[in-house]
């Protein structure tokens, strides 16, 4: 009978309150944590930096460091590589003709271009001089000396775009050995806007007579940097506010995907087929990948900037 008695007062209890389990939360677990705060305001999202950076500089910019030493002088040998480099506008300062030389079409050219352009010297050499200048290369009684390139420091890029109100846009190169590959980049920031490539002091193309030829005259307005050490240099760059990109055949996101273009950025491009050093793929804050549906395994450095580059201007313009 008790047990009967027991059951039945559970039963017609009228007893209110919040039922065990709940902990009297259900009315506020109703009631939601609002709309999701936007992208700059959400602790360690990539566009919170962005924001937080863009604020950073425009009451600080970082105190550029000009100068990041000279490159060595160069000769370009023989009749149509002298040609081809004046007509592309390569840096020279003297132009040396062999003494009694059969002048052709080429000879006349150089000629009419060094004094048309003007601060070039003209000097005649006798055939044994130019023989030992060049080391016995065949140089067709046409040498021209290309002056040591000045390369900008890291920092000069990213200060120069803060101080003009603008975000960064900056490629790296990692391992890119090919001159004209560098010269190709050149030619791909130029046009899309950037504010320059930075490429490592060793063991990697520096801005010879090729890459500027193969620049088509961008070298002239877009400035090259060399870093003494690559990894450090993009470091600094993060904590200057921009965010370091790697490309990478098996990047974790597509490039059309990437929601930080549009801001402070550094483009890191690594050499045809070895791809970034381990280094600096892991001091990348992200690794992209190109998609290519039609198959091709890599593409050379100058062509994957240019795809990156362009997409950055879509996004920008947009």
């Amino acid at each position: 009978m008790a047990g009967n008695s027991q059951r039945r007062n559970r039963r017609t209890s009228n007893k209110k309150g919040a039922m065990v389990g709940s902990g009297g939360k259900r009315r506020r677990g109703l009631e939601g944590k609002g709309p999701t705060p936007p992208a700059e305001m959400r602790k360690g999202h990539a566009k919170q930096r962005v924001a937080n950076a863009r604020a950073r500089n425009a009451t600080t910019r970082p105190t550029p460091r000009r100068g990041a030493g000279k490159g060595s002088n160069e000769l370009v040998v023989g009749r149509n590589p002298v040609v081809e480099a004046l007509r592309e506008g390569v840096p020279a300062t003297t132009l040396y003709v062999q003494q009694f030389i059969d002048s052709d079409d080429r000879v006349r050219e150089a000629l009419k271009l060094a004094g048309d352009r003007g601060g070039i010297h003209l000097m005649e050499a006798p055939r044994p001089e130019l023989d030992r200048m060049t080391n016995g290369l065949n140089h067709q009684g046409l040498v021209l000396q290309v002056p040591p390139y000045e390369y900008a420091h890291p920092e000069d890029l990213s200060a120069a775009a803060f101080d003009d109100g603008e975000d960064p846009l900056i490629v790296a190169l990692d391992g890119v050995t090919d001159p004209r590959n560098l010269g190709a980049v050149v030619r791909s920031v130029s046009a899309f806007g950037g504010h320059g490539v930075v490429v490592p002091e060793r063991r990697a193309a520096g801005m010879t007579a090729g890459a500027w030829k193969t620049s088509a005259g961008t070298a002239a307005r877009t400035p090259v940097a060399r870093a003494t050490n690559l990894t450090r240099a993009l470091e600094a760059y993060q904590k200057a506010g921009l965010t370091v990109i790697g490309l990478a055949a098996d990047g974790d996101v597509e490039l059309q995907d990437l929601e930080v273009l549009d801001g402070p950025v550094v483009i890191v491009v690594g050499s045809e087929g070895k791809g970034l050093s381990r280094l600096v793929g892991d001091t990348c804050d992200l690794r992209v990948r190109i998609p290519m549906p039609g198959g091709a395994e890599s593409l050379n450095a100058g062509v994957a900037a240019g795809v990156v580059l362009y997409e950055v201007a879509r996004q920008r313009r947009g």
